[in-house]
């Protein structure tokens, strides 16, 4: 299942198409989000979505994580299951930082005019309010700091894997 808050169809590099459906990364100034939940976040609080897919016929992963801390994952671990849990405050504050850094934008496919480089690697692309970041973990390809250390929080904080 792909979380409803993804609304464009994008085309991750070579290896893997997803089509996203609903879109809404950032809250709205009334404190309620795009898919009409209510409830309040700090100020500048993001969303954050990752979307995991090993070779090109392997399953979708798909984290979501809430500004708040909550996340769904489906299928994170690659073994069909969906599991739910929060992030500790201090991971959330973290998280926080890395997605308001002002280098993230810079990280971004089409900043970088990302092309993918490997066959059957796992593709890790991170939705954020600045836009699609993805990378491959394959020898060679460095991923973008800020996103990488994105990466690395949500795998650790969660079933989600940084790598094969």
């Amino acid at each position: 299942m792909v979380p409803p808050q993804w609304s464009r169809a994008f085309l991750v590099p070579a290896v893997m198409t997803v089509t996203l459906t609903g879109c809404a990364m950032a809250d709205r100034e009334d404190g309620s989000t795009a898919e009409g939940r209510g409830g309040t976040t700090a100020p500048g609080a993001n969303r954050v979505s990752l979307m995991q897919k090993l070779g090109e016929d392997g399953p979708l992963r798909s984290l979501t994580v809430e500004p708040d801390g909550r996340w769904e994952c489906d299928d994170c671990a690659g073994d069909g299951v969906t599991s739910a849990g929060s992030l500790d405050p201090e991971q959330v504050q973290r998280l926080q930082r890395l997605l308001a850094d002002p280098r993230l934008p810079r990280e971004t496919d089409q900043a970088r005019r990302y092309r993918a480089s490997c066959i059957d690697a796992l593709t890790s692309s991170l939705l954020t309010t600045a836009g699609l970041i993805t990378s491959q973990d394959c020898p060679g390809e460095e991923r973008p700091a800020v996103a990488g250390e994105i990466l690395l929080l949500l795998t650790q904080a969660t079933p989600a894997e940084p790598t094969r």
